[in-house]
């Protein structure tokens, strides 16, 4: 089975680059914007890319993100690419300054120091080992995935100037959940797709289908944009509750309707959650919400899509002494109901989401792998022991959200790509 891991990310609030509430104030996490693997654009005016760009660069973060080791390559003739400079970046918290120090192909040695004056810029004054002024750097970020350097002389005369386009790897598949992002995508959404793909994800979820559309958008259109973007719209969060679990020919009608647009925006699946799980008082209410996702379910495997249930932490509780979730997962079928288990939900209901796995195996198609705060800074829930469980648990996407932050928004998801990449999917 083709394992395609999925990325979401879940954020309370969100602005853009400029961000109203939440900023990175400390020099560490600004430089941290650096990190990652960026292409040099066609020329500095313009964000493309060619095919084959005359520079690739890989900066990449240690010691707790303190610093980034740096390899610029460039290319010959022949599209192969060799290493024109090697260099260390990071935050010196003795002078309170980023301190860097490498060489070029040429064994030329040199160090720079610098700092940004705000969160998107940032200047370098590089010296030779005898101390003698060499160039001032200037980077300008136009967004977390664009920066313009610009290198100058000891008078201030402009030697040379490269756009950096960020380009991380798509070869582990994660995707986003785009209410990580929903401000942006209301404000620009082909601007933040693009960002978005640029950042290494590989696929998008929704979570706002409305009137046959998404973000104000026809199917194919907003199918268009993310596929443009380099994107695939995977799945899509959708919401119908019926009072009458009985009603087929309501349930039908909003749920065939759903599917025939859904399918044209070509995604894989399609998903829902319950909020009504408080006011359950009986087994034979659990047992109509059994059934309704089961004919749900079965219209869209008839139409080539999947339905996966979501959980929160309601699924927890208990009615007549048993568990709501495991009464959802023992009633079901599974040729016609899978679920995407939410990590950070389970661990606030008091279950052990390993037992689950063990318990019901196969049954989850995706997880949502989410936090207190960012990705894996809690030390609350252990992902990377969870994360030994994929395979029992049948996991095919794995979707992390991060529902509370310190950063903005475009930010924390950058983190978040970062840590399920290096950290999680090894």
């Amino acid at each position: 089975m083709k394992r395609v891991l999925f990325l979401v990310i879940f954020l309370k609030s969100f602005v853009g680059f400029a961000q109203e509430n939440y900023g990175i104030s400390s020099q560490k996490d600004r430089l941290r914007q650096y990190s990652g693997q960026w292409v040099s654009a066609i020329n500095p005016s313009t964000d493309s890319v060619a095919e084959y760009p005359e520079i690739k660069m890989s900066s990449l973060t240690n010691f707790d993100n303190h610093s980034l080791t740096v390899e610029v390559l460039q290319k010959e003739n022949t599209n192969k690419y060799n290493p024109i400079l090697h260099e260390i970046i990071g935050y010196d918290t003795s002078t309170k300054s980023i301190f860097a120090a490498g060489h070029n192909a040429k064994g030329a040695f040199f160090t720079g120091k610098g700092i940004f004056s705000s969160e998107n810029h940032w200047t370098m004054q590089d010296k030779d080992l005898n101390g003698n002024k060499t160039m001032k750097v200037d980077f300008n970020f136009q967004n977390y995935t664009d920066v313009i350097l610009e290198g100058f002389d000891t008078n201030e005369k402009s030697l040379w100037k490269t756009r950096y386009i960020k380009n991380n790897p798509k070869d582990k598949n994660i995707g986003i959940q785009l209410v990580s992002v929903h401000k942006e995508m209301l404000k620009n959404p082909e601007q933040t797709l693009i960002q978005l793909g640029r950042m290494g994800y590989s696929y998008v979820e929704t979570f706002v289908y409305k009137d046959g559309g998404f973000y104000g958008q026809s199917p194919m259109q907003f199918r268009a944009m993310v596929e443009k973007a380099g994107l695939k719209f995977l799945g899509s969060m959708t919401f119908f509750d019926p009072e009458d679990k009985n009603d087929d020919a309501a349930i039908n009608a909003w749920w065939n309707k759903t599917i025939q647009d859904h399918k044209i925006a070509g995604v894989e699946y399609l998903s829902t959650s319950n909020s009504k799980l408080k006011g359950i008082k009986t087994i034979k209410e659990l047992q109509e919400y059994c059934n309704y996702y089961n004919k749900v379910g079965k219209l869209c495997k008839k139409n080539g899509l999947k339905f996966v249930y979501h959980n929160h932490a309601d699924e927890f509780l208990k009615v007549k002494g048993v568990t709501i979730y495991d009464y959802f997962l023992q009633n079901t079928n599974p040729d016609y109901v899978y679920f995407q288990s939410d990590l950070y939900w389970m661990h606030r209901g008091g279950v052990n989401p390993i037992d689950y796995f063990k318990t019901y195996p196969n049954r989850f198609i995706s997880w949502h792998v989410k936090d207190y705060k960012e990705l894996g800074e809690s030390g609350k829930i252990y992902f990377k022991d969870i994360f030994n469980y994929q395979k029992i648990a049948g996991v095919q996407y794995i979707l992390a959200e991060v529902e509370d932050y310190n950063f903005p928004p475009l930010y924390s998801v950058d983190l978040a790509w970062e840590y399920i990449y290096y950290e999680l999917l090894k």
